[in-house]
């Protein structure tokens, strides 16, 4: 009977835990009604900068498209000329902002984790962990190399990053792969963390002349001031001035300077944040049950708008955030 009894006493306590999940409840929220606007289409898809809508279009650092990416399709990222969209066969888009209806495609044959384009460059990484660069103009390969194989990614994948001559390639096993464009064979590596799954780099961008990295378990800033490092549980990362601001899976907001030092901190106990941004003097965070929090950059003042529960992906591009059919203008929303 103690067989019987140890699996059965088991599943009780797992239901036990599921049934007992706690989820951030504000004691006060406040309406969004004259905050918001509609728009058709749903995100389907998400990447680093900018997602795709059940009809095809995207949206991007302008907002959404007016045309298609074509069926199959989703967006990767754009430049002021053009965009890349992929789909799952390896097949790389590269769509003409000016003539939309011009279209080059580009058979990589394993399906894109993630793209830039800059000056007719194309750097991209795979998923089987390879990364490459394309020159567009003569439509040919400049290098493709595969990094360590990897498990499980995060699918917040970070795109490369163009530093002047410099690509910074987010590799999916936790590594940056820095080179000159000039002289790819000579590259630099740059260790974020071993672990061999949901390891991949999931953020990249740059502070001034400091190059800013993160893993799901780590944060790096990299520059003239040397290299640092901070753990944390990490659900997103933005950058404003010269601070960056975590969003931790444990509900933490934590400001740091570029040598990871906190400098001011506020806990929402038991959000889980679906997305995060810092633009212009605010910080927004949305809880997966619909709590937006609005804060100032200090910190210290905070106001929770209420927005309805995360059913879908959402989207943060410039002061707007795309939910569920339904436009939030983050300008509009006050911390006090």
């Amino acid at each position: 009977m103690k067989r019987l009894i140890l699996p059965f006493a088991a599943v009780a306590l797992l239901f036990s835990g599921c049934s007992s999940k706690k989820y951030f409840e504000p004691e006060q929220t406040y309406s969004v009604n004259n905050a918001q606007s509609s728009y058709a289409g749903e995100i389907v898809d998400k990447s680093r900068e900018g997602a795709t809508l059940s009809d095809g279009r995207y949206i991007g650092k302008s907002g959404i498209s007016t045309f298609s990416l074509g069926e199959g399709y989703r967006f990767l990222s754009e430049s002021k000329r053009y965009v890349l969209a992929a789909d799952d066969s390896g097949t790389l888009k590269v769509i003409s902002k000016q003539s939309p209806k011009k279209v080059r495609k580009i058979e990589l044959h394993i399906p894109v984790v993630s793209a830039s384009i800059r000056n007719g460059l194309i750097a991209y990484i795979l998923n089987n962990n390879a990364f490459g660069l394309y020159i567009l103009k003569q439509g040919k390969k400049i290098i493709e190399n595969r990094s360590e194989s990897t498990y499980a990614i995060d699918t917040r994948a970070a795109s490369p990053l163009f530093i002047d001559s410099l690509v910074v390639m987010p590799m999916l096993d936790g590594k940056l792969i820095i080179f000159d464009v000039n002289d790819p064979e000579n590259a630099k590596v740059v260790y974020l963390s071993s672990d061999k799954v949901f390891n991949n780099i999931i953020y990249l961008s740059r502070m001034g002349d400091t190059l800013v990295a993160a893993t799901p378990k780590k944060i790096l800033t990299l520059g003239a001031e040397g290299e640092y490092e901070h753990r944390a549980n990490i659900a997103e990362v933005s950058i404003s001035g010269k601070s960056i601001y975590l969003f931790s899976k444990e509900g933490e907001i934590i400001k740091l300077n570029v040598r990871l030092e906190e400098k001011a901190k506020q806990k929402f106990k038991f959000a889980q944040f679906s997305e995060a941004t810092v633009v212009d003097n605010k910080v927004y965070a949305l809880d997966i049950k619909g709590s937006l929090i609005v804060l100032n950059k200090a910190l210290n003042a905070y106001r929770i708008y209420d927005v309805g529960e995360v059913e879908s992906p959402v989207f943060i591009s410039g002061n707007r955030l795309y939910k569920d059919g339904t436009v939030i203008h983050l300008d509009k929303l006050n911390y006090q």
